[in-house]
């Protein structure tokens, strides 16, 4: 069974330009949903300050993630001119083309450092236990 990948990045939103942040956020999970009916989570978050935008993503496998970063990636460049890329965490195993395609993104949008974390112990509950009634 493959192991889901947990996805994590932070970024600075560049002075204004939040509301741009915003429709971008909304523009791209919009997009997203409609073409990767394999992803199980997608979410954007902006802390209390306004001034950092974080993205959480759960794939299933690196070939997911793999897609998401090839369909995404001319929406990503979108971002370029409103944040600046702090960090890239990735939780799991993905494939060295994933890790050269995320070191790409962070590179495009400021710079941020990608870390890859992988799993020592624990487990997902991807598909809640079912009632034997």
């Amino acid at each position: 069974m493959a192991e889901p990948i947990y996805y994590v990045d932070r970024s600075d939103i560049r002075e204004g330009k939040l509301a741009e942040v915003k429709n971008g956020m909304h523009d791209l999970a919009t997009f997203v949903q409609a073409r990767e009916p394999q992803l199980i989570a997608y979410h954007f978050y902006i802390d209390e300050s306004e001034s950092t935008m974080t993205t959480v993503a759960v794939h299933p496998d690196s070939a997911s993630m793999e897609l998401h970063m090839e369909l995404g990636g001319p929406k990503f460049r979108l971002f370029g001119a409103l944040i600046r890329m702090r960090s890239i965490d990735v939780y799991g195993r993905p494939s060295a083309v994933v890790m050269d395609q995320l070191g790409q993104k962070a590179e495009m949008l400021g710079g941020g450092i990608v870390t890859l974390h992988t799993l020592q112990a624990g487990f997902s509950r991807l598909h809640p236990p079912r009632n034997s009634d």
